[in-house]
């Protein structure tokens, strides 16, 4: 199997790509041309795999691909570190075994080193350009094989697989080096490139490239990794860390993905309590979304770091100007409801009644008087 698999990085990667290889200013970009935001995620799969119409296009003798969605560029080389999103279900099931989506963070693979039962999961990402989303046909001989996996993931024996997969962007570094084999000063250095790179797409304004940049950024910065840091290189790590997560929060707000934004803000005051621009654009979006009061939590506390700080203190009184607005509008809907209050209406008198007391006295007087003179 490894000669065959040999023979087709050969078909993909030889003649045909050294054209792509001349044209490439620099192997260490990394490619996201208009590549699709890893947390984009696609439509939700309670029914199973997507029902997808496209061509079936060829990949291998047990490798099949349909493309959901384009995507840009050229497409990665052999032992290209590639960062990507998969779903994956036992064929012709609803069995759905993995699901990179649900973890919110995306996960490396180097074409030519994968583990064997992602042979054809390879395969497949070596055919694809970033940000394309494809629907992945995998035969069990290039998956899980004729004993499937009983632990995690559960995956039956001799099963053929479907990916539901975006590569979301790439690394061409010829010597195919993980993370995992990267020192603390690489993966660093990494992560702060592409940090840079999200700040000029940004300034760009071009959001869903910048975010891209800021995602992978993060990848390099994983739980695993920051786990392992203390001291200097924790400092180091969060300096490139955390302002990748505060401006990916920044193109959420303006992409109007507020909920997301919050996230985002929240992971840095999970290791920054007072971060003064966390606390500002998580009280910006909880704003947007109406949530006022914690809206003005957020602004309170950044305010009680930065005091003089004008934008903190704009919203603060955007805050009170809405609350005024709202209490007014109430006041007019509750007074339009029960309307103003009555006032007392004397009672009509009875004039029937009024003679008719006064005759009785008048007959009693008489009566007195009649008797007084008969005594």
């Amino acid at each position: 199997m490894e000669d065959a698999m040999q023979d087709h990085w050969n078909f993909l990667n030889g003649q045909g790509c050294l054209a792509e290889e001349q044209d490439r200013d620099d192997d260490n970009d990394i490619v996201m041309e208009n590549a699709s935001f890893v947390r984009n995620e696609p439509p939700q799969d309670d029914q199973g795999p997507p029902k997808v119409d496209s061509e079936v296009e060829i990949l291998h003798e047990k490798v099949k691909k349909q493309i959901i969605k384009e995507g840009h560029g050229h497409k990665p080389a052999k032992l290209a570190t590639c960062f990507l999103h998969y779903r994956a279900w036992v064929e012709h099931s609803s069995h759905k075994f993995e699901d990179t989506w649900q973890e919110q963070h995306p996960i490396e693979l180097i074409l030519g080193k994968e583990k064997k039962e992602m042979a054809g999961l390879g395969i497949g990402i070596a055919s694809m350009k970033s940000g394309e989303r494809a629907l992945l046909h995998v035969g069990w001989e290039l998956g899980y094989g004729e004993e499937g996996s009983f632990s995690f993931p559960n995956v039956p024996p001799m099963a053929d697989l479907l990916y539901e997969v975006e590569l979301i962007g790439f690394d061409d570094i010829k010597e195919g080096k993980a993370r995992s084999d990267m020192t603390v000063e690489e993966r660093i250095e990494a992560a702060d490139r592409r940090k840079v790179e999200g700040n000029a797409h940004f300034k760009d304004e071009k959001l869903q490239e910048a975010m891209q940049q800021y995602e992978m950024a993060i990848a390099y910065m994983g739980d695993d990794f920051m786990f392992q840091l203390f001291g200097k290189y924790r400092d180091m790590a969060l300096a490139v860390k955390n302002p990748c997560h505060l401006n990916m929060a920044a193109c959420l707000i303006k992409l109007q993905r507020y909920d997301e934004a919050i996230g985002q803000c929240t992971i840095v005051l999970s290791e920054d309590e007072n971060n003064v621009k966390a606390l500002f654009r998580r009280g910006k979006a909880r704003a947007a979304l109406g949530q006022t009061e914690a809206a003005r939590e957020d602004f309170q506390r950044a305010r009680k770091y930065a005091p003089e700080d004008k934008a903190i203190l704009k919203e603060l009184r955007s805050l009170a100007e809405h609350d005024k607005a709202v209490y007014e509008k109430q006041k007019e809907i509750y007074k339009g409801i029960f309307g103003p209050r009555p006032e007392p209406k004397p009672k009509k008198s009875n004039l029937l009644v009024v003679f008719w007391h006064w005759l009785l006295s008048l007959i009693h007087r008489l009566f007195n008087l009649v008797r007084r003179k008969t005594d």
